[in-house]
C-alpha cells in the first residue's frame, strides 16, 4: 500500500506565532472559519507539518468544496471532480510510479509538452519541481479533492500490483507459518504491512481488498469442509474468496495477534480493535470480534473508516423539506433529536453530520459511545466500558458537570440512560441520540414503555428521525424499466407523478457491485407538532401517532424511497428490501 507525502506549503513559518495569511486568512474573510478557530487549526497544522488547507480537511472544520473553492482562488489554478474522470485513462507511464506514491499525484492528461497534474495541495512546491526534472514536461496543476484524489490512487495502485488473494492461496509455504514469531511482533506496536510471508500478505490483501471495495464489514466464517470470507458491501454480503480449511486458525490468529486478543482461547467471544496505517494521512479503524461456532472460531470485522464517511448534512441524502426540519431543529439551544433504525442503517453518520455542522469553538460537545466509531477532533468522546463501570449513565452524569452545550449518546438503552437525557434536554441542553425502533412514531411509545412519562417526552423531543440505507444504482450501466401504470400506482406512486416517470433498474458492469454503487438514506423525519404532542399527553398509541404524522404531511421511508426511485437513484427493488413489513 502507497505511503500518502507529507504536503505542506513551502512558506510555512517554524512556530505558531504568526498571524493569519494566504488561504486561513481568506478562510476567515470568508467566513468559512472564525479567527479564533483558524487560529487554533493553524497552530495544530504546524505542529503536524502540515499545510493549513489540509488540516481543515483533516479536522472537517470546512466542508471539503469550499475549502477546495478557496485554496482554488487562491493559488490560482482550476479544480476538478475527480468522480467525473476516467482515471484508467490517465498517463501514468508519464510519471515514475515512486514519485506518484511519494507524493500522491495523479497524471490527468497530456497536451504537446504540457502535462496536467492532479493534486491535492499546490503547496507542495517539491512535487512539481520533481516531476518537472523527470517528465522534461512543463506542468500545469489542477486542484482535486483530497480524500477523493487517496482513494483514486490507492485503487489504481493497488490494480498495478497484480496480486490477487487467490495468487497468495496459491504460494507455497503459506502453511509454514510460525505465529510465536508474530506474537513478539504484535507486542511491539502496529501492523508494518511490509512483513512479506505468505500469511501476513494474504490477511494484508483481504483487509486492502475489503477498504479498496468499500466493504463496512469481513466475515470469516469456517464450515465443515470449506472455509468462506465475504465482504458486506452497501449492506449487502458478497463472497471474497474460499480459502482452503487449513487456513482458518492461521487467518484468525494472525489478526486476533494485530488486535492483541488471546490467541489460546478458542471457546469464549472476544472482542478487539486494531489500528492499520495506510499512509501518513490515513489511519483506519478496526473492531473485531470472535465467536465459537460448531467448526471453529467465526471472526467479524468491523471497517471503521472515518476518511470514507462523508459528513456533510446535504450528503446524507434527505429530502430538502426533511433537511430543513434537521437543520432547525440542530440549531435549539435545548431539547432532543431521536435517530432510529437498524445495525447497520447509518444512525451514527446522520448525528455526526448535524454534529459537524455544530462542532464550533463556542460550543462544547461531548459524545458516550459503544464505541465510538467516527473520531472528530473538537469532540470529547468517550467509550462505554461496562466492566470499570463506565456505563452510559456514569458518564452522562459527568458530562453534566463538565458545563456541555451538546450531548450525543450512542444509544438509549435503558430507564437510567433516557432519564438523563430527558433531564438534560429539559435543562438547557441539546442532546442527540438514536434508539432501536422501525419507524419515526414507534420511538414515542419504546420511551413510554421505558418508563419515561409521556408528559417529559411531550417537553422534550424536539425530532425523531426514521431511516434506512438504500443502495444507489450505477450511472454507468442502469437501464430503464417498462412498468404499466397499475403497477407503479401499486407500489405506491400518485397518479398525478406518472407523467414523465421513468423507473431505471439494476444492471452490472466492472465499475460497480451487480448494478449498484454506494448508498444513500432514506428518511422519515417527524417534528414533534402541537398535535403529536398533545396525542403523546394522552399516552395514545403508536397507530394514533402515525396517523396524526400523515396528516401533518409526514413523508414515510417509503414515500422517500419512491422519490429516490423517481429521481432514478435507487431501484424499487432496493426500496421494497428495506421498507417492507
Amino acid at each position: 500500500m502507497a505511503s500518502e507525502p507529507d504536503l505542506t506549503e513551502s512558506s510555512a513559518p517554524s512556530t505558531a506565532a504568526i498571524s493569519l495569511t494566504g488561504v486561513a486568512a481568506k478562510m476567515v474573510k470568508k467566513g468559512l472559519l472564525t479567527q479564533a478557530a483558524a487560529e487554533e487549526i493553524n497552530k495544530t497544522a504546524l505542529q503536524e507539518n502540515r499545510s493549513f488547507y489540509l488540516q481543515c480537511i483533516e479536522q472537517n472544520a470546512v466542508p471539503v468544496t469550499k475549502a477546495c473553492e478557496v485554496v482554488s482562488e487562491e493559488f490560482g489554478i482550476p479544480m476538478m471532480d475527480i468522480d467525473s474522470m476516467n482515471t484508467e485513462l490517465s498517463p501514468l507511464d508519464l510519471v515514475p510510479a515512486s514519485l506518484i506514491e511519494k507524493h500522491y499525484i495523479l497524471p490527468l492528461y497530456l497536451r504537446d509538452t504540457r502535462l496536467f497534474l492532479g493534486v491535492s495541495d499546490p503547496g507542495n512546491t517539491v512535487a512539481l519541481d520533481e516531476v518537472k526534472f523527470n517528465t522534461g514536461l512543463s506542468v500545469s496543476l489542477v486542484l482535486l479533492d483530497p480524500r477523493k484524489l487517496a482513494l483514486a490512487l490507492e485503487n489504481i495502485l493497488d490494480k498495478d500490483s497484480g496480486v490477487s488473494l487467490s495468487d497468495i492461496v496459491n504460494e507455497e509455504g503459506l502453511d509454514e507459518i510460525d505465529l510465536a514469531e508474530e506474537v513478539d511482533e504484535a507486542l511491539e506496536g502496529a501492523l508494518d504491512l511490509k512483513i512479506d510471508t505468505p500469511i501476513v500478505r494474504f490477511v494484508n490483501k483481504i483487509v486492502q481488498d475489503a477498504i479498496r471495495r468499500g466493504a463496512s464489514d469481513i466475515h470469516i466464517e469456517p464450515y465443515e469442509t470449506v472455509t468462506r470470507i465475504r465482504f458486506r458491501i452497501d449492506g449487502v454480503l458478497h463472497d471474497a474468496i474460499n480459502p482452503p480449511k487449513g487456513l482458518i486458525h492461521k487467518i484468525i490468529a494472525r489478526l486476533k495477534i494485530l488486535s492483541q486478543l488471546d490467541i489460546a482461547e478458542r471457546r469464549l467471544p472476544q472482542d478487539g480493535r486494531m489500528k492499520l496505517q495506510f499512509s501518513r494521512s490515513r489511519t483506519i479503524d478496526f473492531r473485531i470480534s470472535t465467536m465459537p461456532t460448531l467448526f471453529g472460531e467465526k471472526m467479524v470485522i468491523r471497517v471503521l473508516d472515518t476518511s470514507a464517511a462523508n459528513l456533510g448534512l446535504e450528503t446524507i441524502g434527505m429530502e430538502p423539506e426533511q433537511l430543513q426540519l434537521y437543520r432547525e431543529a440542530a440549531e435549539q439551544p435545548h431539547g432532543m433529536i431521536l435517530v432510529t433504525g437498524p445495525t447497520g442503517s447509518g444512525k451514527t453518520v446522520s448525528l455526526y453530520s448535524a454534529l459537524n455542522v455544530l462542532n464550533t469553538v463556542e460550543r462544547n460537545i461531548s459524545s458516550v459511545e459503544d464505541p465510538v466509531e467516527i473520531y472528530v477532533n473538537g469532540i470529547n468522546q468517550v467509550n462505554v466500558n461496562e466492566r470499570i463501570g463506565l456505563t452510559f449513565g456514569n458518564v452522562l452524569r459527568a458530562f453534566l458537570r463538565q458545563d456541555p452545550d451538546v450531548v450525543m449518546i450512542g444509544e438509549i438503552r435503558d430507564l437510567e440512560t433516557a432519564e438523563i437525557a430527558v433531564k438534560a434536554s429539559q435543562t438547557g441542553h441539546l442532546v442527540l441520540s438514536t434508539l432501536h425502533t422501525n419507524d419515526a412514531p414507534s420511538s414515542i411509545t419504546r420511551l413510554v414503555n421505558m418508563g419515561i412519562q409521556p408528559f417529559n417526552i411531550a417537553s422534550s423531543v424536539n425530532l425523531v428521525i426514521a431511516q434506512r440505507l438504500v443502495r444507489r444504482l450505477c450511472d454507468s450501466c442502469r437501464e430503464p424499466l417498462d412498468l404499466k401504470e397499475e403497477v407503479l400506482l401499486d407500489l405506491g406512486f400518485e397518479e398525478s407523478e406518472l407523467s414523465g416517470l421513468e423507473i431505471y433498474g439494476a444492471a452490472g458492469c466492472s465499475g460497480c457491485t451487480g448494478g449498484y454503487r454506494g448508498r444513500t438514506g432514506i428518511y422519515e423525519v417527524m417534528p414533534m407538532t402541537p398535535a403529536i404532542s398533545e396525542l403523546v399527553m394522552t399516552n395514545c398509541s403508536t397507530m394514533d401517532i402515525d396517523k396524526q404524522a400523515r396528516i401533518d404531511k409526514v413523508a414515510t421511508m417509503r414515500q422517500s424511497g419512491l422519490r429516490k426511485v423517481a429521481a432514478g437513484i435507487t431501484s424499487i427493488e432496493e426500496v421494497e428490501r428495506v421498507t417492507a413489513n
